[in-house]
């Protein structure tokens, strides 16, 4: 996984993966392999699905060359509530955007290191 600070100030996580070594072959397939890891998880809880693709066409704005699919996949970790700001943290997002021959996965540094890991480890997971 690559880290950079997009934007200067939000840490972000992505996995390019070639659609050769991976187990699905649409964004469809990677947001259904994330939901399934996400609902069999302990404390995982889903949430919604949201079409960024379709947004972004249906208000005409700028897309990135070559994007065939892109779709947020939205879910929460949280179990406690230890201040109000931990609440500006969640819910978590896997962004995949779905290229002719990739699937790209991003998503933001979790603030806990163990599940910051599960993501990690759900992505890398696509890989055959």
């Amino acid at each position: 996984m690559k880290k950079t600070i997009l934007m200067q100030k939000y840490p972000v996580y992505s996995l390019e993966l070639s659609k050769e070594e991976i187990k699905v072959s649409s964004a469809d397939e990677a947001v259904e392999y994330f939901k399934e890891k996400i609902i069999n998880h302990p404390i995982a809880e889903f949430i919604a699905i949201f079409d960024h693709y379709s947004h972004t066409k249906k208000l005409g704005g700028e897309m990135i060359d070559g994007l065939k699919d892109a779709k947020n996949i939205v879910f929460c970790f949280g179990q406690a509530i230890p201040n109000t700001k931990i609440l500006a943290a969640r819910p978590r997002s896997i962004g995949i955007c779905e290229f002719k021959d990739k699937i790209v996965i991003d998503f933001m540094e979790a603030p806990r290191e163990e599940l910051h890991t599960v993501m990690e480890n759900w992505a890398k997971g696509l890989k055959r």
